[in-house]
């Protein structure tokens, strides 16, 4: 069944060709399109197009629909186009002409926009919360590690001194910043577009302010050719906002696939968490966070790929916009996986208490040691200079108990002031 059949064949090879594999993508936005319908069918009774006996009988087959969905007994055959023209025929084989009315005063231009913007919209409400989780756990870790040591590098090379406490809290201010991308996305896509139909409105005298109160969005988009328009717009919206939150977690996974490597020694995980060497039998390889970062990084080329698909195209509805689902569908389920399993390995996280004593860190508490000189009266450029010298002539020796005392109070004040921030 085609919602567009006018009774005309069609190739089956163009068939296959333009349909390609909508059926599977669209079971992840059926549940949306059954409750965008049951919003519609409201709407037509208020407006008095389908009688009490008609909505009652649409409402009935909805629930059903969607209980069929929730139990995963749901399928689309491929006697189907999408999900679109599966539901309507179910309507229809159960109620007869009712189930025809369903698509009075829509399109499926509109239809599936709204499916989206409701599958966009509790998708990305999902990543906040586990983005929240996984902020929760990274300011534990920093509480937890706030006073061991972690040597600080530039160039990779040595550095200053700084603490696991930091690091950890420094990725959570990163999501901190990822939460408000995350919210404006929310934002764009918490608009109704249902009503547009096929991008230029409808003569009916729909009510859209009805439907958009029945589906809980914060506002419709008033204009109808705007909101086919922003077919395309909000998907690069949403991907760059979800590639923002892909780049802190993918360096944090490049961090921790460089720490637990055995030239710097300075975390560990479970075996249970690593692989092996099918010919090396003492590797413990930190598969999960390098394929962590190797599928973040994957999200965060998919706004590339929306550009490439939609820049420049006109104003309406063109057939392009239907390559957009799958990509962003596979993107939101990856990205959810992602933050389960990187908030679940992190919380197993082995610290190891470094030895500063250890020849390669003999130069990490220079510039506490300047700052000490400058504490003590002398100026600054005079301080760097005299333990610029004592390095060059190897004289050096820094006094570690001393030099990184206040590493403590700064995470005391940096921890309390990052989850306020977040509240």
């Amino acid at each position: 069944m085609k919602l567009w059949d006018k009774g005309l064949s069609i190739d089956k090879k163009i068939e296959q060709f333009t349909v390609g594999n909508d059926r599977e993508i669209d079971m992840h936005i059926a549940k949306y399109d059954v409750q965008a319908s049951m919003a519609h069918a409201k709407m037509l009774h208020k407006i008095e197009i389908i009688n009490s006996a008609e909505l009652a009988q649409l409402l009935e087959g909805l629930e059903e629909l969607q209980n069929q969905i929730t139990n995963y007994t749901f399928v689309i055959e491929e006697d189907f186009e999408d999900v679109h023209s599966k539901i309507e025929f179910e309507l229809t084989k159960k109620y007869g002409d009712v189930g025809k009315k369903i698509h009075t005063a829509r399109s499926r231009n509109d239809q599936v926009l709204v499916a989206l913007h409701l599958y966009y919209k509790d998708n990305l409400l999902s990543i906040k919360d586990k983005t929240k989780t996984f902020f929760d756990t990274l300011l534990g870790l920093a509480e937890t590690h706030k006073k061991q040591l972690l040597p600080g590098y530039t160039h990779l090379q040595v550095a200053m001194p700084s603490s696991f406490g930091l690091w950890f809290s420094a990725y959570a201010e990163l999501l901190i910043d990822d939460i408000y991308m995350l919210n404006a996305a929310l934002k764009t896509v918490d608009q109704n577009p249902l009503g547009s139909a096929a991008g230029y409105g409808s003569s009916f005298p729909i009510d859209r302010a009805t439907t958009t109160k029945e589906m809980g969005f914060a506002t419709l988009k008033y204009n109808v050719v705007a909101a086919q328009l922003g077919r395309g717009k909000n998907e690069r919206t949403i991907a760059v906002v979800l590639g923002g939150l892909c780049n802190t977690m993918s360096r944090f996974a490049m961090d921790i696939c460089l720490y637990m490597s055995q030239n710097f020694g300075f975390i560990s995980f479970p075996d249970e968490l690593t692989t092996g060497s099918s010919i090396m039998p003492h590797k413990k390889n930190p598969d999960v966070f390098e394929l962590i970062r190797g599928k973040c990084n994957k999200i965060q080329a998919l706004q590339s790929e929306l550009i490439l698909v939609t820049n420049n195209l006109p104003s309406g509805y063109h057939r392009d916009f239907q390559l957009l689902k799958e990509s962003m569908i596979a993107a939101f389920e990856e990205l959810k996986a992602i933050l389960d399993v990187f908030n679940f390995s992190i919380k197993q996280i082995q610290v190891t208490d470094i030895n500063l004593n250890d020849d390669k860190y003999k130069y990490l508490f220079t510039v506490d040691s300047i700052n000490n000189l400058v504490i003590d009266g002398m100026s600054f450029r005079e301080a760097y200079q005299q333990v610029g010298a004592e390095v060059i002539l190897g004289t050096y020796k820094g006094d570690t108990s001393k030099e990184h005392s206040h590493i403590g109070s700064i995470h005391n004040l940096c921890l309390a002031d990052i989850k306020n921030k977040f509240e």
